[in-house]
């Protein structure tokens, strides 16, 4: 296990060697986040490295990343637990077979042992909330935004407290607790409440410099001035009318790709070629077809001619 650490720049620094290349903005909540304890709110377009916090985090503290993907209709009960219903029909089925009647004091003592933690599944919530090894694990609640509003007051209530209530078993309280990253793609309004609970940063797009940074630390095999292109490329397209514009993920694996196929600089053949690792959506792509890839490329280079 890690050290918490001791000031912005060292959160940087051991963020940095984990590949997360992380502004002074961001590294000053992540370590306010760590030294309050406060869970930490991160809201911001789809793919500008949200989830990837979480996951630098728990790699450079020496933690376990707990993950709850969040998605319409999630409820309480599959967050934190639910009871493994084929094992307690096993254990019923055997004690038939050995002669249980289902009556009297034998049917309590059964019932007892049907709900005991020998057949609880836990679920991400209720694991956050368990000791583990090397410490607090780090809780990354994903795509909040996806859930309903009854999910949402859950959370508020769970995140107070850091404790959670099984009927059958009642209140199991974490006895540290987790060090918790909320996101949030901003498809709908999260409630104040929550937010009041948490730390709050939006995650935008990088910077160009920040960019090339990040693309240097993910992909450090390609060469610079390819980098400097993709980047580039990627940046003016982002002032387009698009349907989804492209994250920094998207950069990354657009030119992972782009190494893979052994291309030292782009082309409007090239880019027509790849264009599904940036785009998503067959709208999008249809709109660079033709000149478009062209006409975006040659502004793409005429701003790095005036750098």
């Amino acid at each position: 296990m890690t050290r918490i650490p001791g000031s912005i720049d060292d959160v940087q620094a051991m963020l940095g060697d984990q590949g997360y290349v992380c502004d002074r903005a961001l590294g000053t909540v992540v370590f306010l986040s760590l030294t309050l304890g406060r869970p930490l709110f991160l809201e911001g377009e789809a793919g500008v490295g949200k989830t990837e916090i979480a996951k630098a985090l728990a790699a450079m503290l020496g933690r376990r990343l707990i993950r709850l993907q969040c998605y319409e209709g999630l409820d309480a009960a599959s967050a934190v637990y639910e009871w493994n219903f084929a094992e307690q029909m096993i254990a019923i089925r055997t004690a038939e077979a050995m002669g249980f009647e289902g009556a009297g004091a034998d049917r309590d003592a059964l019932k007892d042992e049907l709900f005991t933690e020998q057949y609880l599944i836990e679920r991400p919530l209720l694991q956050a909330m368990r000791p583990q090894p090397g410490g607090a694990p780090v809780l990354l609640i994903d795509e909040l935004d996806r859930t309903d509003e009854p999910f949402e007051a859950f959370l508020l209530e769970a995140l107070s407290d850091f404790q959670v209530t099984i009927p059958e078993l009642g209140t199991i309280r974490a006895p540290e607790p987790p060090i918790v990253i909320v996101t949030s793609n901003r498809t709908r309004e999260v409630h104040d409440a929550l937010k009041r609970r948490c730390l709050y940063h939006w995650v935008d797009y990088p910077g160009f410099d920040r960019e090339i940074e990040i693309l240097h630390a993910r992909a450090p095999e390609a060469a610079e001035a390819l980098s400097r292109e993709v980047v580039a490329f990627v940046q003016r397209l982002r002032t387009e009318d698009l349907f989804k514009k492209p994250g920094v993920a998207e950069t990354i694996d657009w030119a992972k790709c782009l190494l893979a196929l052994d291309v030292v600089s782009l082309s409007p053949e090239v880019i027509s070629d790849t264009l599904g690792a940036i785009l998503k959506y067959q709208d999008d792509i249809q709109k660079l077809q033709g000149s478009e890839a062209k006409r975006i490329l040659d502004e793409a280079r005429a701003g790095l001619e005036r750098a």
